[in-house]
């Protein structure tokens, strides 16, 4: 079976749907060469679970895009949670940006 190519449309689609997700924000981190990705995911699923079991959720989720890619992470809220967050960093919303150079894979072309 081919491998079809992972893109932050196809992650946003596939969170919101397997995980029934009310936000979502995938940044490629690659450049757009679709190998590196970080995200926002806020989801009901996630109610009463650690973080631990949160993100084992979303990698069993993305249990195949995972194996195609080489680094991906994630940030994971509840509707609560998040609207809380928003309210106390004035409504930016997005992924986690840590160790990168403006949002982007340090030493990538792009």
């Amino acid at each position: 079976m081919a491998e079809t190519a992972i893109t932050e449309s196809s992650l946003k689609d596939a969170l919101t749907e397997r995980l029934k997700a009310t936000y979502v924000e995938v940044a490629d981190m690659s450049g757009g060469c679709g190998q590196s990705f970080t995200s926002l995911i806020v989801s009901p699923e996630f109610a009463g679970k650690n973080s631990l079991k949160r993100h084992r959720l979303v990698n069993s989720a993305l249990k195949d895009e995972i194996a195609q890619i080489h680094a991906w992470s994630a940030k994971c809220q509840t509707p609560d949670e998040h609207e809380k967050e928003r309210a106390t960093t004035g409504g930016n919303d997005g992924p986690p940006l840590d160790g990168t150079d403006e949002g982007k894979v340090d030493g990538v072309d792009q």
